[in-house]
């Protein structure tokens, strides 16, 4: 009886330390894959970092929006230009109300090149909101986003789909 009283609690604490919100790992190829798993369906994917003091500011923002949007399919991307210990994301996404959202984080040293993945013409900048609808467009909100203007991009995505 106390041997599986202590291995129930070894696999409790061994489980504790991963986090079912940790970021997914975004590495070389990682762009295609996440366009394929939302291809068809409109997505808001934002770029934010650790290292950005906006984005840090707006995150509760968009933590309001999830929750009041359920139609919203966001996407959060760390894209610091240094990997970030996924701990430190997670908390931060959870802080802002975003720990079940969909998140990954950078974790090619070479960060241009994934940056280059994205978008040729992206410099880098953070924040950065893409806004991909069913049929591929895509409509970029450099800087903070208007959560206003995203508001209305969810309306029109639900008045067009059949």
């Amino acid at each position: 009886m106390r041997r599986a009283v202590f291995l129930a609690l070894l696999l409790a604490l061994a489980s504790f330390g991963a986090h079912a919100a940790d970021p997914q790992p975004f590495a070389r190829g990682s762009w295609a894959k996440l366009s394929a798993a939302h291809a068809g369906k409109p997505t808001v994917i934002h770029f934010w970092g650790l290292t950005c003091a906006p984005c840090l500011v707006e995150m509760p923002q968009w933590g309001k929006l999830s929750k009041e949007r359920p139609d919203l399919r966001l996407v959060l991307i760390a894209a610091d230009p240094q990997q970030q210990e996924a701990e430190r994301v997670s908390a931060t996404l959870a802080k802002a109300g975003l720990g079940g959202v969909e998140s990954w984080s950078f974790t090619d040293r070479f960060y241009e090149r994934l940056r280059y993945e994205i978008d040729p013409a992206w410099a880098g900048e953070l924040p950065r909101t893409a806004m991909i609808a069913a049929d591929g467009t895509v409509t970029v909100l450099p800087g903070v986003a208007d959560l206003a203007q995203v508001r209305a991009w969810l309306d029109t995505q639900s008045k067009s789909r059949p």
